[in-house]
């Protein structure tokens, strides 16, 4: 478990620091580059769209492992917008809390399990 928490942090903070770098050179607008490589129907835009689907399950993870509570839903909404930026200190998170359980990191409390 400690390893994977390490890999967890150690992506994070090497995440952060690119994304600072991105964005000292290149600034906030990441939309209309986003998408507009989709439209161009490139390798690029094929990445994109794998990437976005998989923000997708992120966030429905996120959602129903919350029972789409309130609470659950507002986090997913950060998991879809927020990518392995949030992710990753999220599972930090749940590996702390849940004791390193991962059928409880994955499923959450309230789910039945063996």
């Amino acid at each position: 478990m400690s390893a994977f928490r390490v890999f967890l942090v150690a992506a994070w903070a090497s995440l952060i620091a690119y994304t600072a770098l991105v964005i000292s050179r290149h600034g906030w607008d990441f939309l209309s580059v986003f998408f507009g490589d989709m439209a161009r129907i490139g390798w690029a835009g094929q990445f994109n769209a794998d990437f976005l689907l998989m923000l997708a399950i992120s966030a429905l993870w996120v959602a129903w492992r919350h029972a789409f509570s309130a609470g659950g839903l507002a986090l997913a909404g950060v998991a879809f917008f927020g990518g392995a930026g949030f992710l990753y200190p999220y599972l930090v998170y749940l590996t702390v809390v849940e004791k390193g359980d991962m059928g409880a990191v994955l499923l959450g409390a309230r789910r039945d399990r063996p």
